[in-house]
Order: C-alpha cells, then sequence, then structure tokens
C-alpha cells in the first residue's frame, strides 16, 4: 500500500478454562534443570537449520551446538519422572539466531520464537502436555534484561533508547550492591543497570513504558499457550527495580498463584531477600517476586563439604547462612540447589566425593525451600574444577546413538553411577510422599562433632506438636559418629524410629550411630 504500510491480521485466541487458577511450583516440588541442546537428540532433522548463522553441529567442541532438541526431551520424560522431579527448567529455549555460541540459548533473537534447531512451537506445547500428563510442570527460563545481538532491535529498535547506550556496547560492572546500597553514587548504579553483559547481549532499557509493556504481554501469552507452570528470570536484577516490580505484578494479576523465581547471584542474604514478595526495604522499592534462588545457601554448602576433613568450622557454613533466614519474607519460597548450568558441577568442587554429593542432596531434599537438581548429576557427572560452560554443560549420556552409557536405561553405566541414580531417585521418591518435608517447620541444632542435626515437624520451630517428625543428621567426618539422644530430647522422646530410605528400626533410648560421611534420615512416630 502507499506510504510503505501493511495490512496485519492477528489472531485472538480464548483462554484455556480455569487458566487463571493455573498453580505454579512450590515447597512439594523438586526441579530437574536441563540445557536442551545437551540431553538428548530425538530429531537429527532440525541440527542444522538453513538462514541460521550457526549451522555447525560439533560434539566434540564444548561451544558448538550439539543437537540436542525437545523431541529428545520427549522421549525421556518417563526417566525424569521415575528420578522423583516433578518440575522440568529448560534453559531457553527461544530463537537464538546468532554466529556463535547459541547454543545457551541467553541472546534471544526472537522472543515469540522456538529455536528452529530445538523445535517448533507445536513441539513445546506437546512437552508440556505430555510432561503435565506424567506429573511434571514446564517452567520456562525468560530473559527481560537483554536481547541477542542479532535481533533486528539491535539494527533498528521500534523506539530510540529500547536499548542502552544507543546500541554501543558498554560491559557492566556487575556491581550488584548498589541497587541497595544507601551511599552508592548514581553513576555507579547506572554503570551496573545499564551496561551490557557482553557485546552479543544488548541490554534493554525497560524504563521505556512501550518496551514494558510489550515485554509483560510477551510472558503473559508464553504462559497462556504453552501451559507453564512457572517462570525462571534471567540476571534478574541488571533490570530496573520499578520493570521488574511491575512486570511480576503484573504476571501474577492475570495467574495469582503462578511461580516465578529469580536468579540473583549474591552469597549474601540481604541482597537476595530485597527482592522477595513481602520484604519491607529500606529504599521503598516494593518487590513483587514469589521465589528467588538461595545463592547464598549454595556458597556454603559447597564450602563446607569441600572444606578438609579436619576443618574447625565443618557445617558452621550452612547452619550460620540458614540461622539468617530472618532477612527473608518467605525462606520456604526459596529454590535450594548446590550446582547449576552456570557453576561448576559439584562432584567437580569436591574433587569427585560421591560421599560429599550424598550429603549435599540429602540437605537439598530436606532443609526448607523447593530443591533443584542439575541435569547428569544423578550418574556422576564430573566437568571441570574451573568455571567452563560448555563443559559444564556436558551431553547427557544416552541422549545420542551410539553413546557408549545411557543414563535413562543404566546401560552401560559404572556401578558407583548406577548405585548413585537408584539412591537419588529414592531419597526423591521418598521427599515427594512426604508432607513435612514440604511444609513442616524446620528446628536445627548447632554443629556438634562435625554432624549437623535438624528436624522438619509440625508446630512452631523449636516447639514441636505432637505427631509425626523428621530427623535429619549429616555426619561430615571420615568416621562414625555417635549422637546422644537426651540432646534431642524435645523431638524423641516417647517416639519411635525408622529409617527413611530401608524401613529399618533405629533405638532412640540409646546413642544413635551416624555412619562416617553419611546422611541419617529418620521418620519418627
Amino acid at each position: 500500500p502507499a506510504g510503505g504500510c501493511r495490512r496485519v491480521a492477528w489472531r485472538l485466541d480464548a483462554r484455556a478454562p480455569g487458566s487463571a487458577a493455573r498453580r505454579g511450583f512450590g515447597p512439594q516440588d523438586a526441579l530437574y534443570l536441563l540445557v536442551p541442546d545437551r540431553f538428548a537428540n530425538g530429531d537429527p532433522g532440525n541440527d542444522r537449520v538453513p538462514g541460521l548463522r550457526e549451522d555447525r553441529v560439533d560434539r566434540a567442541d564444548p561451544d558448538a551446538r550439539h543437537g540436542g532438541d525437545l523431541a529428545g526431551l520427549r522421549r525421556h520424560l518417563d526417566a525424569i519422572a521415575a528420578l522423583g522431579m516433578t518440575q522440568l527448567w529448560l534453559t531457553p529455549v527461544q530463537a537464538n539466531d546468532q554466529p556463535r555460541h547459541s547454543y545457551h540459548g541467553d541472546a534471544i533473537t526472537d522472543l515469540y520464537r522456538i529455536d528452529p534447531r530445538l523445535g517448533t512451537l507445536d513441539d513445546y506445547r506437546a512437552l508440556a502436555r505430555e510432561a503435565r500428563a506424567r506429573g511434571l510442570g514446564l517452567v520456562m527460563d525468560v530473559v527481560p534484561n537483554h536481547i541477542g545481538s542479532g535481533h533486528p532491535w539491535l539494527a533498528d529498535p521500534p523506539r530510540r533508547g529500547w536499548i542502552h547506550g544507543d546500541g554501543r556496547f558498554r560491559a557492566t560492572t556487575h556491581r550488584r550492591t548498589t541497587v541497595q546500597d544507601p551511599h552508592a553514587a548514581p553513576e555507579d548504579r547506572a554503570a551496573f543497570q545499564d551496561g551490557w553483559f557482553v557485546p552479543a547481549m544488548p541490554d534493554l532499557d525497560q524504563r521505556d513504558p512501550q518496551l514494558a509493556r510489550y515485554l509483560l504481554q510477551n510472558t503473559l501469552w508464553w504462559i497462556e499457550t504453552a501451559g507453564l507452570s512457572g517462570l525462571r528470570v534471567d540476571t534478574f536484577s541488571y533490570a530496573d527495580p520499578q520493570f521488574l516490580s511491575a512486570w511480576a505484578r503484573g504476571i501474577l494479576a492475570e495467574y495469582p498463584a503462578f511461580t516465578l523465581v529469580g536468579e540473583e547471584w549474591s552469597t549474601q542474604p540481604a541482597l537476595v531477600a530485597h527482592w522477595q514478595r513481602g520484604k519491607r526495604n529500606p529504599d521503598g522499592h516494593v518487590p513483587w517476586m514469589p521465589a528467588m534462588f538461595d545463592f547464598p545457601l549454595q556458597a556454603a554448602l559447597v564450602r563446607a563439604l569441600g572444606a578438609p576433613a579436619d576443618a574447625a568450622d565443618g557445617w558452621l557454613p550452612v547452619y550460620e547462612t540458614l540461622a539468617l533466614d530472618f532477612l527473608y519474607p518467605d525462606p520456604g519460597r526459596l529454590v535450594v540447589f548446590a550446582e547449576n548450568h552456570d557453576t561448576p558441577r559439584l562432584l567437580a568442587a569436591l574433587d569427585g566425593d560421591v560421599a560429599g554429593w550424598r550429603l549435599a542432596m540429602a540437605l537439598l531434599a530436606t532443609t526448607r525451600g523447593m530443591p533443584q537438581f542439575f541435569y547428569g548429576s544423578e550418574v556422576l557427572l564430573r566437568g571441570p574444577a574451573q568455571r567452563d560452560d560448555g563443559r559444564v554443560r556436558a551431553d547427557m549420556p544416552g541422549g545420542w546413538a551410539g553413546d557408549a552409557q545411557d543414563a535413562f536405561t543404566g546401560r552401560g553405566l559404572g556401578p558407583e553411577q548406577q548405585a548413585a541414580r537408584a539412591w537419588l531417585a529414592a531419597l526423591l521418591q521418598w521427599r515427594r510422599r512426604t508432607p513435612l518435608l514440604h511444609t513442616g517447620a524446620l528446628t536445627h541444632y548447632a554443629p556438634e562433632d562435625d554432624v549437623y542435626v535438624y528436624f522438619r515437624h509440625t508446630g512452631r520451630p523449636g516447639y514441636p506438636e505432637r505427631g509425626p517428625a523428621v530427623m535429619v543428621a549429616l555426619n561430615r567426618a571420615p568416621a562414625p559418629r555417635q549422637l546422644d539422644p537426651a540432646r534431642f530430647a524435645r523431638f524423641l522422646q516417647g517416639r519411635h524410629a525408622r529409617e527413611a530410605l530401608t524401613g529399618a528400626a533405629i533405638a532412640l533410648d540409646a546413642p544413635i550411630r551416624v555412619p562416617a560421611r553419611s546422611a541419617l534420615l529418620l521418620e519418627l512416630r
């Protein structure tokens, strides 16, 4: 038409019945984090897509595309459910038409399109349906802070100022404290929030009302179209704080019981707590995020388990981090984890110590919060000790034809891997059928002799009601330990105990033995 205009037909779909009442994930769930390109290749025909900038598939190159896709993931939903997981968190699946390093999904070039090398929108919706049929929710990874440099907005933004720096790269300082710091210079705060992560990820200015509305509408479209059960929000604090509040509030206005979890990668609980809904902040910021990742506990757990056997503090980093829960409006809505796609794998951090890995898994499954597990951990994938993203996100054994090992069926796995997978499945299945581990109060005792003991129970912390309870004793020491039941009399007196995973009866009228480098999990009646 004259004037360069064209007519576009828009389709309006009705919302699914009851969609607004959908429930997000919560403490009853266990999240399974995976990188789709590295999980399983179900359709080799989409490994290379003509017209995309990066069309190379090379499994020998840790930074290249490896060919994993949604079809491969759909084939293995039964195995994931059998492991005791209840939610799938996939790293971003939207199109990343970048010249290199496009496998991780963080440099989105089309916010409304599934990356063709992973599949189609219909494939993604089918994944959500098939997962739901197996008791698995689908959590989408969203990135409101930035886009990929291949996005058309970089060359031709719809409005001037949508991209910080007028489209020219200036690195962020990563100084997260500047958001809450009462002494921070405004220039430092701007340098953190307005800077780019890397040249391949142009930073968005969400203060523009049109862009803010676009990002909210895009998120609502994905929730409704795909039938999502939650969102993981990448680089959360890097975006504009007022936008973050309005965006989360807008989502919860449409889906009041939905779950969003934000990534504030800080080891200081005060910085993480700033962003959780219900927090009263001195600077007046009103957050709306129901959940946040517990990076402080992750750091404390790795420190505790990685310390030498004769370390003086032992479990104290974990104990004292949990003691700061008073800073959070709702510590039960924190996602607890030992590793993710941006950190070294736990086994690497522990130099291959499988006993330490089991202690970590036991703590994640039994402490307060919502546990998240990283794909491949169940078969003891290790990776490098130093951060190396491509190698941390290694291919899942058995996800490709011809793999020597198969993590899904157990074929080719060594005895230690087989045992680890079976033990984790038993642990998580027990967690799934034990409501006290979801909503019970947490009472912990100061670590003694390298053993950390805590209870999940009804009643208030420290004041259990009569009824069932769970006792957890984590022994970090290289030798067995004996626990004096008198110390825990308020929980143990008049009760019977059995080991949670084996059902073996445990006497409570004599010292309780906790084997070396192991977790004792007791059901109390």
